[in-house]
């Protein structure tokens, strides 16, 4: 007996379109995540908070104890909220540990971070806290009504730092202390060399010195500074390098939809002048040669560039510094702007460290982490904490106070809390917050940022390693880094994704009586068609 067998694939087609289906009514709405926060009523009275609060100290006791500090009398105005700080040494773990928090749902409450990590962040659902509500709102937000506390007003920020924490639409962080960097300058040794120091540096000037400095004697000693060892030009982190040579130059980095616009023949011609200077070894980077102050304290190094925030640690009076005190060498330590192009027109980057909010389950618990934000931008906290570096206090209120007017004019009067140098690299700041500029903040920023400084500190090395950098050589560079950092995933019109938190109950109710109705009328087709190839179906012969 034979039979003839009818095929499969219609029914499959049907059930693979009803599952389809059901797909995609059930996940119409985005991506499942936290609800989005919304500012509750008020704080319930006599409950018990506990919140965590992850910072950045650099091993600086001083900058722990204005944390705890704060975190203590924070929570003799709010009893009920207790703060539990965890304190690291960089910012590269805190962000490497939010990422992986962000995934167990166990991200601290409040986080001392940068903009390009949080537009990282971002990208889970919900994750962070759009402040803007927050700010704007009468009763709890900046120098709001039912605020414990002296709280700072929203127009008491200084405009521009409050700005740089803005992404796509939304602020997403409230600026906490800024910095620049500063290039701290060996004067004795450039007048030594017979050059008068310019009050804005230019990168020819820089450039003709460190090549000057590297002039040996008969017995291989360089003449400048008598030693064996000499890095006239070190520069502390080349990801802001570049990004301000690019940026004094008018040059392409990255736009504000996210399209990478760094690999181009500008970039290159940049590569080329570097690789130049460290070909000679008058250029080079921390990464390949240490700290710069500690060659530049120990008689090393003519131009250190650092942030302003390192302050304490250049210099040979520095009250921080990691070389014994009989490696020191005594000289004039200047403090200037990065090197420029056009001193007419000067540009230098704008950083610091910034304050997110995470969001919880509980909107109460995201309310007390919002007040204990709002604390660290109190006057005590902001004049105490720009007193340990060359930060500068993020709110002009605690600028204008008398008592940080009076630090700053004590500059020199000694050589720990009002060390000049230290209150030069805060004047530099205050002095230029017009000139100063950030980059464009998106999922993938953080990335780019750290590909500008690979590409410099590639062809440095290369060139140690006696290789050519030329136009193969820097298209090649060009794919590796594209390549290591997948800059290729990044691309332009991005959005910050957003989570639209849980359907409403009537919208539920029509999703379901809507996939019901699919359902009805795909089971009915799916009868209907076995009926009539049942009415077809051949006989058995």
């Amino acid at each position: 007996m034979s039979r003839k067998h009818k095929s499969s694939k219609p029914y499959l087609l049907i059930f693979a379109a009803l599952f389809i289906s059901v797909l995609v009514l059930s996940g119409c709405h985005g991506s499942s995540g936290r609800e989005e926060f919304a500012v509750p009523d008020g704080l319930d009275a006599g409950r018990k908070f506990e919140i965590t609060f992850w910072a950045k100290n650099d091993t600086n006791k001083r900058q722990t104890e204005i944390y705890q500090n704060a975190a203590a009398e924070f929570e003799k105005v709010y009893p009920d909220i207790h703060v539990n700080i965890r304190l690291y040494t960089n910012y590269g773990d805190i962000y490497n540990d939010v990422i992986t928090n962000i995934a167990t749902g166990t991200t601290p409450n409040v986080c001392i971070t940068y903009p390009d990590h949080v537009a990282t962040y971002l990208t889970g659902s919900n994750t962070v806290v759009p402040l803007d509500s927050l700010i704007e709102d009468k009763r709890f937000g900046l120098g709001g009504s039912e605020v414990a506390f002296d709280s700072v007003k929203k127009d008491e920020v200084v405009p521009q730092f409050l700005e740089e924490c803005t992404i796509g639409q939304n602020i997403y962080a409230l600026p906490y202390m800024r910095s620049t960097e500063a290039c701290y300058v060996n004067k004795t040794y450039v007048e030594k060399l017979g050059y008068e120091l310019p009050d804005i540096l230019t990168w020819d000037f820089v450039w003709e010195v460190s090549e000057a400095a590297m002039a040996k004697d008969a017995d291989g000693k360089f003449v400048v500074n008598g030693q064996n060892v000499m890095i006239p030009f070190i520069y502390k982190s080349t990801d802001n390098m570049m990004i301000q040579m690019l940026r004094q130059k008018g040059y392409g980095y990255s736009d504000e939809s996210g399209e990478i616009l760094l690999f181009n023949d500008d970039t290159a011609s940049i590569l080329k002048t570097v690789a130049q200077h460290g070909k000679t070894k008058a250029f080079s980077t921390f990464k390949i040669s240490s700290y710069p102050g500690n060659f530049l304290n120990a008689g090393q190094c003519i131009f250190a560039v650092d942030s302003t925030a390192g302050a304490t640690w250049m210099g040979s009076k520095a009250p921080l510094m990691d070389i014994s005190a009989d490696k020191v060498v005594d000289f004039e330590t200047a403090v200037r702007m990065v090197p420029q192009f056009d001193t007419s027109d000067p540009k230098m980057i704008s950083q610091g460290p910034s304050i997110c909010i995470f969001n919880k389950e509980d909107p109460q618990e995201v309310l007390a982490s919002w007040l204990f934000a709002q604390y660290l931008l109190t006057d005590d906290v902001q004049i105490a904490y720009s007193n340990t570096e060359g930060y500068v206090p993020v709110t002009e209120r605690a600028r204008n106070t008398q008592q940080y007017r009076e630090y700053l004019a004590m500059e020199g009067a000694d050589d720990t809390e009002h060390y000049d140098i230290k209150i030069k690299a805060s004047r530099l700041l205050l002095d230029n917050v017009d000139k100063t500029f950030v980059t464009p903040v998106f999922n993938g920023s953080a990335s780019l940022r750290d590909a500008a400084g690979e590409l410099i500190e590639n062809c440095v090395k290369s060139v140690r390693r006696k290789q050519e950098v030329d136009d193969a050589y820097i298209q090649k560079l060009y794919g590796d880094v594209n390549s290591l950092y997948r800059l290729d995933q990044i691309g332009g019109d991005q959005e910050v994704k957003k989570d639209l938190g849980p359907l409403p109950a009537a919208a539920k109710l029509l999703l379901g009586g809507l996939a019901i109705v699919w359902c009805g009328i795909i089971i009915s087709a799916l009868l209907r068609f076995i009926n009539e190839k049942k009415k077809k179906q051949p006989e058995i012969i």
